[in-house]
């Protein structure tokens, strides 16, 4: 005689084995053999250990992919940490550089605009190269270079110096392009403040490299070189730790899919592009040539590198803050065009403003700029509708829009050479804000870009 145990809202077990506690879901009974496991083609369901923990509320990979995600996110900050040490670092150290190496003013324009130049020429690349090796090899190599190129400015002699430049630059246009699309992918839910987090971290390093790099050198004994070769070393660590992650990443190459349309015929995407290159260009005036304009003032080069880091170092709250605040309201318009304008008239405040109240204007800076910055960078995220689609933007943006503002650094250059002052570069500092806060509020409308017709789909 046997007896076959079926699951139901009136399903039954015997005594014995329901003392024993034994689940008897889809099980079958006879009395030779008890209690017997249904074959492997049976479709009836038998309760996991791991079922019976989700029902209890226990999930094992819950805590796992916490920590995951808290040491992928740390990474990203640590990444970004090294992406602006190359522009403050030779800021601050420019006099001591244009004295020693015979360097000419226009010369010394050139070589603060040359790695913004990179950025923009390297940043539409970066969307291919991700595709092609992954993003996380892909950041990587960014790091390889940075810390290659970092550590050939300061070795490398005249020529060193330049071509350093251009190869940190190129890296620096690939990493500032990848980290919002993996921000976009990775952390869906916590969008904006990952991205103030990582634009924190990238002003965390340009005010680091502002504040110390005058120190360095003199306890090298006045070598600008060591001033400029040091900050290799956190690129070269950051990779050592990223290596693993990155040789073991489970997104490897896009394989499948058609690519996204083009966004040249979009409004928005191009309001988003004017708004990441005017603020960048003022962002950029600010770590190319504030130190020389505070020293041409009078101030002495610590102190003005103090000042600059105070500044950037204003940035890095605002960073953090700016894009949580932002995300809450109906949309960023009024944020982006307040910040833009409030950056832009506390510069000119630096520039003309009484030496006494030189630190006011830096932290009013500092809060206009950095939360410029972190807006410009949310707003890729905010107007994009996915992680493919962030990765374009962000490289248009990024590639059209570094490409603009590094016109910014070269013109205070150029200015100085031709007027043989700064005064005249008010005018700059004034148009550049008023431009940022124009597309600045186009960028902000709570709308998505729009790409067009997709490509053709690539072969596997």
């Amino acid at each position: 005689m046997k007896i076959e145990i079926v699951r139901g809202r009136h399903a039954q077990r015997p005594p014995v084995a329901a003392a024993a506690g034994f689940n008897v879901v889809g099980a079958r009974y006879d009395e030779r053999h008890g209690y017997r496991r249904p074959a492997k083609n049976n479709h009836q369901e038998v309760m996991t250990t791991t079922q019976k923990s989700a029902e209890r509320g226990f999930h094992p990979g819950k805590h796992r992919n916490r920590a995951g995600q808290f040491l992928l996110g740390l990474s990203l900050m640590l990444i970004a940490f090294n992406l602006r040490p190359l522009f403050a670092s030779l800021s601050v150290l420019l006099p001591e550089v244009v004295r020693q190496t015979g360097l000419s003013a226009s010369g010394a324009g050139y070589l603060t605009t040359l790695p913004v130049l990179c950025l923009g020429l390297f940043a539409p690349l970066a969307p291919r190269i991700s595709r092609l090796v992954g993003p996380e090899r892909t950041l990587l190599i960014v790091l390889v270079l940075l810390a290659l190129g970092t550590a050939l400015r300061g070795l490398g002699g005249m020529y060193g110096l330049f071509i350093g430049s251009a190869m940190a630059g190129a890296a620096i246009a690939t990493g500032n392009v990848l980290l919002p699309s993996v921000v976009k992918r990775d952390f869906p839910k916590q969008a904006a403040l990952m991205t103030g987090l990582y634009t924190m971290a990238l002003c965390g390093g340009a005010a680091s490299a502002a504040a110390f790099t005058l120190p360095i050198v003199h306890w090298f004994d006045n070598s600008w070189s060591a001033g400029l070769v040091v900050w290799a070393v956190p690129a070269a660590a950051v990779a050592f730790i990223w290596a693993p992650r990155a040789m073991s990443s489970q997104y490897g190459p896009g394989r499948a899919g058609g690519r996204p349309g083009g966004l040249g015929r979009d409004l928005l995407a191009w309001q988003v592009t004017f708004f990441m290159g005017l603020q960048s260009a003022l962002a950029y005036c600010v770590m190319g040539w504030m130190a020389p304009i505070l020293r041409d003032r009078g101030l002495d080069g610590v102190t003005a590198g103090i000042v600059v880091s105070v500044s950037i170092m204003t940035q890095v709250i605002t960073c953090l803050l700016i894009p949580a605040v932002a995300v809450r309201c109906k949309d960023q318009r009024m944020i982006n065009a307040g910040l833009a304008l409030l950056a832009a008239a506390a510069l000119v405040g630096m520039l003309f403003g009484p030496l006494s109240a030189v630190w006011i204007w830096a932290v009013l800076q500092g809060i206009g700029q950095g939360g410029l910055f972190a807006m410009a960078m949310t707003v890729i995220v905010l107007r994009s509708p996915d992680p493919h689609i962030a990765a374009q933007l962000s490289g248009m943006a990024q590639g059209f829009g570094y490409l603009l503002a590094a016109f910014g650094p070269l013109l205070v250059g150029v200015v100085y050479s031709a007027t043989g002052g700064y005064a005249a570069t008010g005018w700059l500092f004034a148009l550049l804000g008023v431009g940022a806060a124009i597309n600045g509020w186009g960028a902000g409308r709570a709308i998505h870009v729009k790409p067009g017709p997709p490509g053709r789909q690539p072969s596997p």
